[in-house]
């Protein structure tokens, strides 16, 4: 319930944080740059489309829509070690990593950024390949 609590609090500061959203085109550029990418999605969405390759899975719902945030800070804690650092979110349609986004851009997280449309509409619809 505290969890729960935390994550209606962080998204609801959100709605006036400022984060980036990113083309396709600008994606990649940061992608090959070594910008970390982590889909945020739920395994069986993995299993299903399959990922972006050179993405990291790290969850961030579980299967009953609660957030994971302690697991999920420790891995990302894991890929950038200072709030400064670049970071790429993206799940399927964008609308859980552009609420996550805003929610770590209010808690100080400089540089995060969102894939257009996620994986579905952003990466796939545009003819990109997925790895399973």
């Amino acid at each position: 319930m505290k969890n729960i609590f935390l994550v209606l609090v962080m998204l609801s500061v959100s709605v006036f944080a400022e984060f980036k959203t990113l083309n396709l085109s600008e994606f990649e550029k940061m992608k090959a740059k070594g910008v970390p990418v982590i889909d945020i999605r739920t395994p069986m969405e993995w299993k299903t489309t399959g990922i972006i390759d050179g993405a990291h899975k790290v969850t961030f719902f579980n299967e009953r829509g609660e957030p994971l945030l302690a697991d999920w800070f420790f891995e990302v804690g894991h890929l950038i070690k200072d709030k400064k650092e670049p970071i790429i979110l993206y799940c399927a349609h964008a609308n859980r990593s552009k609420s996550l986004g805003k929610g770590m851009s209010q808690m100080g997280f400089e540089n995060v950024y969102e894939l257009e449309g996620g994986i579905e509409n952003g990466w796939i619809k545009k003819g990109k390949k997925t790895v399973k």
